[in-house]
This record gives structure tokens, sequence and C-alpha cells, in this order.
């Protein structure tokens, strides 16, 4: 009995097949699921930026107002922009602003100083993307220059 092992063939015989028939039942699986996938878009987010108006500034007392754009440059209203010292130190430490219906956040008193010998730095800005969108702030924003008096 154990000898004839050997010369059994029978099964083998719809190996082939169905090995075909599995694989094309995958692939088409594969692809239903891919076009699904792709039409509903939401692994997509939208990249914000900051546009600062005046983007350079001197040391002490200065007003600046910070849009905050989409790609495509349209503004985005209700995110919070957040300001940093970088290279340059903010003396209130951080500031924040609400972007208004025209995607503008206003810094009344953005109070930058710059280390002694030190002839420009920055002022970094990040956003905070509101809630109702796709919004992201994964690069980094434009920043302000600060320059010495």
């Amino acid at each position: 009995m154990p000898t004839n092992l050997w010369r059994d063939d029978r099964a083998i015989e719809g190996l082939p097949i169905r090995l075909v028939v599995a694989l094309v039942v995958g692939i088409a699986c594969l692809a239903v699921m891919m076009s699904v996938i792709g039409g509903l878009n939401t692994f997509e987010s939208t990249e914000l930026d900051t546009d600062p108006a005046p983007e350079v500034i001197t040391e002490g007392n200065a007003t600046v107002e910070v849009a905050v754009l989409d790609p495509a440059g349209n503004p985005v209203q209700n995110a919070t922009v957040v300001a940093t010292g970088d290279s340059a130190r903010l003396s209130s430490g951080v500031q924040t602003a609400k972007t208004d219906e025209n995607g503008t956040a206003v810094f009344d008193r953005v109070e930058a100083e710059l280390q002694p010998n030190q002839e420009t730095g920055t002022v970094a800005l990040e956003i905070r993307p509101p809630s109702d969108g796709d919004y992201t702030d994964d690069r980094e924003n434009t920043d302000i220059l600060v320059l010495g008096s």
C-alpha cells in the first residue's frame, strides 16, 4: 500500500486550473477594492501655509497680519496661528491668534528681541487647523524675519 503513493497522480489533476481560477478571482477583487478606496478621498488632506504681512520686522513692537492659505491660495477661517520665538525671542513667550472670515489672524504686539551680537532672527509660525476640514500643517511655514535695529 505505501509503495503505490509515488505513482498516484490524482491529487494534482485539478491543481493548475484551481490556481488559475484563484488568481483571476483575487485580481478582480483587488481591482474592485482599489477603485472603492480611490473614490473615497478619505486619505487626502490639505496642507496649509502662512503668509505674514509684513514678512520682515525690526526689533520691538510690531503688528503682523498672518493669512492662512490652502495650496490654491484660498483663505482658511477658524484656524489658530501660534507664534513662537525661533532664533529671535518673543518677550511674551507664545502668542496665538485665530483667523477671521477672511483667513487672517492679527498679532497686535509682536515684541521680538535678538540676542547680543545677533543681526537677524526669525519668529516661527505654526497653524492649528480648524476641526471642520481635512487640513493639516505638516510642512514648514513661512516665518517672520526679525532685523536688528
